[in-house]
């Protein structure tokens, strides 16, 4: 008996989609407000609370040892979440995520600090952190997949960076809250309770989020090849082995792309928070501020250059953001040394423009890397395991080096240096634009013949080649 191809018009919607963008957007702010207000904390109040025996800068330094725990987890949650998202869909593991990291930081709001309850305290938030890692890990890959899924491969560096406007979103919102509270409250009160206030918050956002999430349909192609896979009736390999198998030159690409975006990120956002309090010490707020404004140019960029990665590739504007951030990082401290918030804005600001150019095409072209069945591990293993050697420790090695150093200069060095690595894995990349993500979904047995760099349309050719009938939809959309 012969299947009915499922009509094309019925896997790319034009009026699914925006909702579909919608929901990942609003979804991963939420979650990257939770993520990053940690951060936001870790810099300006939970030395000072969690770590009060040391003095300023180690409190600092041990309460972003706490924050890079939390990264330890992304690998694991990327694994967990990657199998569970290949298996029984993306949407369901969406809706887990969210409710994980929601739960966990209105947890943080209501700890006890080291006066309570002694060392217990910074244990419970080093446990805390650990869970939002492990939710974070499996967030991303879902939520870019499940637009890039919805979409065509015409527009799909468009759609797939509005997710990506979640972190610019999500530390926009958490630094406006902290610059709100610190500008109402005096420091002492602030310290008191008021830090607490953002932490609770997210038991509302997170209600919002769920609302909106669970109103989405599940990723049309992922239900396709879901169908093909049930047709064969064959048993299929782990996730994890296809893509350790099939798909490692992919994920080492995918993690070497991440190391400048990952890296230029935190010391940007995370790490310059603390240097300008405590090694040009400005206030606070004014610190705040150049966080929020540069944040605010972000979110309106990164939509902008993945329509730009649409037209010219995700490897040019890659390159572009990757070089200009190596060479960005020489000047970005020694405008801020010179105390001015004009400067200090111009110089987050600029940063995150070449941050930009490297996060809008991420999900795009990691998406494309991967077969469906295989996305959602292939795309969240690259993606997080390479966090735990760049965002995980960026702060912290970039305060220890401050610290011994007494210079930027070694900073700047560092965040080179990971710019030299990204460079390096994207030109070892091909280029995906344009790729068909419609692919039929290949047998374990035929996958072992294929070549790892083979493009979807020649996946399936060799698919048809076997006896397989290869999807109508995906010709469709490569027509």
């Amino acid at each position: 008996m012969t299947a009915t191809a499922p009509d094309p018009s019925d896997r790319a919607s034009r009026s699914s989609l925006p909702r579909v963008v919608a929901a990942s957007l609003i979804g991963t702010t939420i979650e990257w407000y939770d993520y990053f207000l940690y951060g936001t904390a870790a810099a300006l109040v939970f030395g000072k609370l969690f770590f009060p025996t040391s003095d300023p800068l180690t409190g600092t330094l041990l309460s972003f040892l706490t924050y890079a725990i939390g990264f330890a987890a992304r690998p694991l949650g990327a694994l967990v979440f990657g199998h569970f998202g290949d298996r029984v869909g993306r949407k369901r593991l969406l809706v887990v995520s969210l409710l994980l990291m929601g739960g966990s930081t209105t947890l943080i709001g209501c700890l006890p600090t080291y006066d309570s309850i002694g060392v217990a305290a910074p244990v419970l938030l080093t446990t805390l952190r650990l869970v939002q890692g492990f939710a974070l890990g499996g967030e991303w890959g879902g939520a870019v997949l499940l637009v890039s899924e919805h979409g065509d491969a015409r527009r799909r560096g468009f759609w797939a960076s509005w997710p990506q406007g979640g972190a610019p979103a999500g530390n926009l919102l958490a630094a406006g809250v902290l610059s709100l509270m610190t500008s109402l409250q005096s420091d002492a009160a602030f310290l008191a309770w008021g830090w607490r206030v953002p932490f609770l918050l997210s038991a509302v956002l997170v209600g919002v989020g769920m609302w909106i999430r669970l109103a989405v349909d599940e990723s049309p192609l992922f239900k396709e090849a879901l169908a093909r896979a049930e047709r064969r009736g064959k048993a299929e390999q782990p996730p994890l082995v296809g893509v350790l198998r099939h798909h490692w030159r992919e994920v080492l690409v995918a993690m070497g792309a991440r190391m400048a975006e990952n890296i230029s990120y935190y010391v940007m956002t995370t790490f310059v928070l603390a240097y300008a309090v405590s090694h040009v010490h400005l206030p606070k707020q004014t610190a705040l501020n150049a966080v929020l404004i540069a944040s605010a140019v972000q979110f309106a960029l990164i939509p902008l250059f993945g329509a730009l990665s649409d037209r010219v590739g995700r490897k040019p504007v890659y390159l572009v953001g990757a070089v200009g951030v190596g060479v960005w990082a020489f000047v970005f401290f020694g405008m801020i040394d010179t105390a001015s918030f004009g400067s200090l804005v111009l110089a987050v600001t600029v940063g995150l423009v070449f941050h930009s150019a490297m996060y809008a095409p991420q999900a795009a072209f990691f998406s494309e890397l991967f077969a469906t069945r295989l996305r959602y591990s292939g795309a969240s293993i690259g993606a997080q395991f390479a966090s735990v050697a760049a965002g995980a420790p960026a702060p912290l090695i970039a305060t220890a080096l401050l610290k011994d150093y007494g210079s930027s200069t070694p900073i700047s060095v560092y965040v080179a240096i990971a710019a030299a690595v990204t460079v390096l894995a994207v030109l070892c990349a091909r280029e995906t634009r344009g790729h068909d993500l419609a692919e039929a979904e290949e047998a374990p047995e035929q996958a072992s013949e294929q070549t790892p760099g083979q493009t979807p349309e020649q996946r399936a050719d060799a698919e048809r080649g076997a006896g397989a009938a290869a999807p109508a939809a995906g010709k469709a959309a490569t027509a």
